[in-house]
């Protein structure tokens, strides 16, 4: 079992990351106020101190703790580090990630040094961005200096500030749609402010930008120092690698990295070494939404002058990708230019049609690894002037295994991912390749587009219409909602879909994602359509019997065909067409 100690942002992350698992965990907070989206969450309330940490903990079976409590909860992090240590049990921080400092922002390590310079200020006004249970130490300053407290709007926090004796016309409530406080600055006017290093979740960003827009002082406590955890995490991603790693089968299935991130790895990698001039064995890179990662460097080496390559193995987790295990290697070298080109070497396959949003002949590297290869070199090396040239080992033979070819892609294989993250099993990856080919074929001017659920069915309609070219033929596997929503956005003319009696009597039905693990086939809806036909109650009682939807060609008579398939293609059509809105066929196949 796991334990989080929550009430925070990165508290509401972990759980949502832990409920993936379909498990059970415990979620504790100090006032049980915070609303999670959990279902496999129980929840704890209370404060708990170490004894209490302790004993709950050993009641509970408690094998791992992920502390996502507040930054500035000591004392709290102090226990749980304490009780990790005595009973032998790992711990995952969850940490916040830090901003850069600003210039016109006074750091202070401290409360007490912050409200120190405060004092010495002279500031008659102070906005106190720091929460309700600072107010104690604000007692000496507010006999000489008006403090304005924001703090949540609710029962406990102002009871909280009137007993510790902050007047309630001294009171601003938090917005969270006015992170910055803007509102508190036009209504008191104050000479200073005061908040904690609270990073990005915190809201500091906002606080810190209006501060400066305002020219008013701000005085930033810095967040404590605590003890070392067993690893320390910044984001979901992060977390959950963590937890696979430290309390194996709580995940059934491993997430990974795309090629994308693997890219960009092995480029910031062959950068910093050019940089040093030193081989790195390990680098940290950030994802697209700023978590930053860390991976393994397997060889990094000076080629030249001014020139260095490294390579990372791409782990796609326990997604069953092609290109997982695969070395994908970047070579950095100065260039007299102020711009980082980015370039695709052996076994990175070029763009030979439009649609992909890569022009044609360009590597198809695509725009998302591109922005994050070029942004994370530019954290250590903002001066640009470089070539970056990403290849892939035996990439081109992989390639022959994807979709590559279909969409038009030859000699390699893509440097694909929007996240960074490789989802196992991914659904999502399989809806971005359908978006991914329904896009090469508009740009390729094809007006009619045939998707099917798999090669079986694929082989049939390609027969039907044989005048059609390759990549108009396009697998929906089970994912018919979202291959009808990325049609229509895609502006596809017309749509031909074939689809075989299992998943037509499910669509038929009113369900768009067929999967069996979703859905299961309704016995009594197909009889009640069977009903309607006309059909002997000796069909009926057959057809209460079958265990597969394809048994219905064999047992519904050849008289009845027409009608009982004519109900279903017709519930189907109407089903897709408040999806699809342009011409839209449906073909019934036999499996």
């Amino acid at each position: 079992m796991i334990l989080v100690f929550g009430g925070t942002t990165e508290g509401r992350i972990a759980a949502e990351t832990l409920e993936r698992a379909g498990k059970p965990f415990f979620y504790s907070t100090k006032d049980g106020v915070q609303e999670i989206k959990a279902q496999n969450a129980f929840c704890v309330s209370g404060a708990m101190d170490a004894d209490k940490i302790r004993d709950f903990v050993s009641d509970q079976n408690i094998r791992l703790i992920v502390d996502a409590a507040h930054p500035f909860a000591v004392r709290l992090h102090s226990n749980i580090a304490d009780v990790c240590r005595s009973l032998g049990i790992d711990c995952i921080r969850f940490s916040r990630r830090t901003l850069e400092p600003r210039r016109g922002a006074v750091y202070c390590e401290s409360f007490a040094d912050a409200l120190n310079r405060i004092h010495l200020s002279g500031a008659k006004i102070l906005l106190a961005l720091t929460g309700v249970q600072t107010i104690p130490q604000f007692k000496d300053l507010m006999r000489e200096c008006k403090v304005i407290f924001r703090v949540l709007d609710r029962k406990e926090s102002i009871d909280k500030a009137l007993a510790e004796g902050v007047k309630a016309e001294h009171l601003i409530f938090y917005d969270e749609n006015d992170p910055g406080a803007e509102k508190a600055l036009d209504m008191f006017h104050p000479d200073a402010i005061i908040t904690k290093e609270s990073g990005h979740s915190g809201g500091l960003e906002e606080k810190l930008k209006v501060a400066a827009e305002r020219e008013i002082p701000i005085y930033v406590v810095r967040m404590p120092r605590l003890e070392e955890a067993t690893e320390e995490v910044f984001g979901a991603y992060g977390l959950r690698m963590a937890v696979e790693r430290l309390l194996p089968g709580f995940f059934d299935l491993r997430i990974g990295f795309t090629t994308g991130s693997c890219a960009t790895a092995a480029a910031k990698a062959a950068m910093k070494a050019l940089l040093t001039g030193n081989p790195v064995d390990r680098i940290e890179f950030t994802l697209p939404d700023g978590e930053p990662m860390e991976m393994k460097v397997i060889f990094c080496k000076m080629i030249q002058a001014e020139s260095w390559k490294a390579t990372v193995i791409k782990d796609a987790g326990d997604d069953p990708d092609v290109t997982d295990g695969c070395r994908i290697t970047a070579v950095v070298n100065k260039t007299d230019g102020s711009g980082i080109e980015i370039a695709g070497g052996e076994g990175v396959g070029r763009v030979t049609l439009p649609g992909l949003g890569i022009a044609v002949g360009e590597a198809a590297i695509n725009p998302a690894p591109r922005k994050m290869i070029v942004d994370n070199i530019r954290s250590i090396y903002p001066e640009g002037g470089l070539r970056v040239e990403i290849s892939v080992a035996d990439g081109r033979e992989i390639a022959t295994r994807t979709f590559n070819p279909k969409v038009g892609v030859i000699g390699g294989l893509s440097i694909l991912g929007t996240s960074g993250i490789v989802m196992p099993f991914s659904h999502e990856a399989f809806v971005e390749s359908i978006r991914r080919e329904l896009s090469v074929a508009v740009a390729a001017g094809v007006e009619t587009i045939v998707i099917n659920s798999g090669a079986k069915s694929e082989s049939k309609l390609k027969a039907m219409f044989p005048e059609l070219p390759p990549f108009a033929f396009i697998h929906y596997g089970n994912a018919i909602g979202q291959t009808l929503e990325a049609a229509e956005k895609a502006g596809v003319k017309r749509l031909i879909m074939g689809i075989m009696i299992g998943k037509a009597v499910k669509m038929a039905e009113g369900h768009l994602d067929t999967h069996s693990h979703n859905v299961r086939i309704n016995i009594d809806f197909i009889a009640s359509l069977a009903e309607q036909t006309g059909v002997t109650s000796e069909t009926i009682a057959r057809i209460r019997q079958i265990k597969l939807a394809r048994e219905l060609w064999d047992i519904v008579p050849s008289d009845i065909y027409p009608d009982f398939y004519a109900q279903i293609r017709n519930l189907c059509l109407r089903k897709a067409s408040q999806i699809f809105t342009s011409s839209l066929e449906i073909h019934l196949l036999a499996d």
